[in-house]
C-alpha cells in the first residue's frame, strides 16, 4: 500500500508539472495544417521518454513484466487520475487497447510471441489493435462474428470485415489480435480463435477511418478493415484453436476497471470545469452558481461521481480477492453506471458552457463524443444488464429451491 501511495504521488506531480500544462501544446501540434492525418503530435513523444525515466511505466504491470505489482484497487486509483486528460495513459504506456492486448500476450502469449510483439509494446515503441467487431452482425454477441480463419498447412488464412477498431490508423501499430472463427461447427463457446497479424500483411486493406460525431479521435483512429485471404503463419494462433472466448474473458475483469476508473477521471475534470463556468457567468443579476438549479445538477453530479467511483473500487477488491468470474455482475454495473454517468455530466458541462460548449474551444464536444461511444464501446448497456439481471435471478432461483 504504501508503494501504491507513493506512485500515485508522483503521478499526480507529473500530471501537473507536464501534462496539463502541454495539453494546448498537444492539440495545436495534433491539428497542425498543413500536415499528414493521424500524426503523433512530438510533445507525446517526449513526454512517453520522461514518463519512462520516472519510472511512471507500464503501471497495470505484475513485477514479473516490469511493473510495480499493484492491485486493481491500487492501480484503480491510477488510472482515475491518467483519466483527466484523454492521451495521458499513453504517455505512461498504459492505454487500451495496448494494456488488454499486453495482458493477452504476458497471460496467454508462445515465447516467440512475448519477444515479437509483447516486448516492443512494452517498451512503448509501438501500438497495436483488437479486431473483434463486424458490420454485418450483432457484435455485442461475440458468438456471432463471421470472420473466419481457416488452417492451410504451416498457415491460417483470414477472410472477414472487420469495423471500428481502435488504433488502426496511429503510425506506431505493428499488430492486430484478430478474433475469428476456426470451427463453426464446434460448441459454440469453442468455435472462436485469437490470431496476431502485422497490419502491412498482403490482403488486408483498411477501407475508411470512421468518425464519431465527427470527430476521427486522432492519432489513433477507428478502421473498417477489409481481411481477404490473409495468409499467417501457424504459430501467430494465441494459446490454440477454440481459445478465443476463453482470452477474451481473460482480458475484460480488469480493462473494465481501467476504463470506469478513466472515466471517472473525465467526469471530474467535467465537473471541475462545470464549477469554474458556473461562478464566472453572471445571468438575471446573480452568478449562475447561486441558481437553485444548478446547484440541483452540480450535487447531482457529485453524488453521482463518488458512488460509482465507490462500485467500481467495490468490484476492484472483488477481482482482488475473488477472481473475475465471481465479479462479474459488478464488473457489468460498473461499465453500465461509469458510461451512463459520463455521458450525463459532460452533457451538463456543454449546458453550464452555453454555446461556447458546442465547438472545441473547451473540450467538450470530444469529451461527450468519447463518454457517448463508451456506451456501446465494449459493449452496450443492455448486454450487460443482461448479464446482471441473470446473476441476480439466479440467486433467487437457488433460494426458491432451497425452501422447497
Amino acid at each position: 500500500m504504501e508503494q501504491a501511495h507513493g506512485i500515485a504521488a508522483r503521478l499526480a506531480a507529473f500530471m501537473d508539472e507536464h501534462i496539463y500544462p502541454n495539453e494546448a501544446l498537444y492539440e495545436a501540434q495534433l491539428h497542425e495544417v498543413p500536415g499528414p492525418p493521424f500524426r503523433v503530435p512530438p510533445i507525446l513523444e517526449e513526454l512517453k521518454a520522461r514518463a519512462r525515466a520516472e519510472g511512471l511505466w507500464n503501471l497495470f504491470l505484475p513485477t514479473s513484466a516490469g511493473g510495480p505489482g499493484l492491485t486493481n484497487v491500487e492501480y484503480a486509483r491510477l488510472a482515475e487520475t491518467m483519466g483527466r486528460v484523454h492521451y495521458a495513459s499513453e504517455v505512461f504506456n498504459c492505454s487500451a487497447p495496448d494494456s488488454g492486448n499486453m495482458e493477452v500476450l504476458l497471460r496467454y502469449g508462445s515465447e516467440e510471441q512475448k519477444e515479437r510483439y509483447l516486448q516492443p509494446l512494452l517498451e512503448g515503441r509501438i501500438r497495436s489493435s483488437f479486431c473483434m467487431t463486424e458490420p454485418a452482425v450483432a457484435s455485442s454477441d461475440a458468438t456471432n462474428v463471421e470472420t473466419r480463419i481457416e488452417r492451410d498447412g504451416d498457415h491460417y488464412v483470414i477472410n472477414g470485415r472487420k469495423w471500428w477498431i481502435t488504433n488502426a490508423y496511429h503510425p506506431n501499430n505493428a499488430v492486430y489480435i484478430v478474433m475469428g472463427k476456426t470451427d463453426p461447427n464446434a460448441p459454440l463457446h469453442r468455435q472462436q480463435s485469437q490470431i496476431l497479424v502485422d497490419p502491412d500483411t498482403p490482403g488486408i486493406t483498411r477501407l475508411r477511418p470512421l468518425s464519431v460525431f465527427g470527430y476521427l479521435d486522432e492519432p489513433k483512429g477507428h478502421a473498417e478493415i477489409l481481411f481477404e485471404n490473409v495468409r499467417v503463419p501457424a504459430g501467430n494462433i494465441i494459446l490454440g484453436e477454440g481459445r478465443g472466448f476463453e482470452i477474451a474473458q481473460g482480458r475484460l475483469g480488469p480493462g473494465r476497471i481501467h476504463h470506469c476508473m478513466r472515466i471517472i477521471g473525465q467526469c471530474e475534470k467535467l465537473l471541475e470545469q462545470t464549477c469554474r463556468r458556473l461562478l464566472s457567468r453572471v445571468a438575471f443579476g446573480k452568478a449562475l452558481a447561486e441558481q437553485s438549479l444548478w446547484q440541483d445538477r452540480i450535487a447531482e453530479a457529485r453524488t453521482q461521481i463518488n458512488m460509482c467511483r465507490l462500485l467500481t473500487q467495490h468490484a476492484a477488491r472483488l477481482i482482488d480477492t475473488v477472481g473475475v468470474k465471481e465479479a462479474r455482475s459488478e464488473i457489468a454495473q460498473i461499465k453500465v453506471a461509469a458510461t451512463r454517468i459520463g455521458q450525463a455530466i459532460s452533457d451538463m458541462a456543454i449546458q453550464a458552457h452555453g454555446a461556447a460548449g458546442l465547438c472545441d474551444d473547451h473540450g467538450l464536444g470530444f469529451a461527450f463524443a468519447r463518454m457517448r461511444m463508451l456506451r456501446i464501446g465494449d459493449g452496450p448497456d443492455e448486454v450487460h444488464n443482461r448479464t446482471i439481471a441473470r446473476l441476480e435471478l439466479d440467486r433467487h432461483r437457488g433460494a426458491e429451491s432451497g425452501q422447497a
